[in-house]
């Protein structure tokens, strides 16, 4: 009889994907226009285009930005489009909306290019742990992108997994 310690995980067919591992790189904004607006409620015109117009917008260069106006102003949606005119040249992404938002929207991108064909009737788990802020909205799009293709879906760690989808 041998002593020695099989690692069945190592050895099982058992796919692991961890989306931390998709993180991509780059700075994550927020990026606030209530200081562009006339007493952070009103959006003059000529002020507000002043302001775009000074900002110096190359130190966005490779981050990703989230356009929000944190007071209860009404703005409209050409003054994010301007914003967007002037950050598009410089930045991964923008949109209008939270850091969460923008997260969620960032990992939409990636999970929608990625090419599942590789785990077709395979069992697969989808690693729960991140230090990265992976959002929970990308677990559900990635749940949802693998139930066509995929044997099997569990959640956590390979030993110690919650079973979500076996196909039937």
């Amino acid at each position: 009889m041998s002593d020695e310690i099989i690692n069945r995980v190592a050895n099982s067919k058992l796919i692991t994907i961890d989306l931390e591992d998709f993180y991509p790189e780059g700075k994550r904004i927020l990026f606030d226009i209530k200081d562009w607006l006339f007493e952070g409620l009103v959006l003059r015109e000529k002020d507000f285009r002043q302001n775009v117009k000074a900002h110096d917008w190359p130190q966005y260069q490779g981050n990703y930005i989230a356009l929000t106006c944190s007071t209860d102003a009404i703005i409209p949606s050409w003054a994010f489009m301007l914003l967007t005119t002037n950050l598009a040249p410089f930045v991964k992404k923008v949109l209008v909306g939270n850091l969460e938002t923008l997260e969620t929207s960032i990992y939409q991108d990636i999970i929608t290019d990625l090419d599942v064909s590789e785990y077709k009737d395979k069992p697969v788990i989808i690693k729960g742990c991140s230090n990265k802020p992976v959002p929970k909205n990308a677990y559900i799009l990635l749940t949802s992108t693998l139930m066509p293709v995929v044997k099997s879906i569990m959640f956590g760690e390979a030993c110690s997994s919650v079973p979500l989808y076996k196909r039937k």
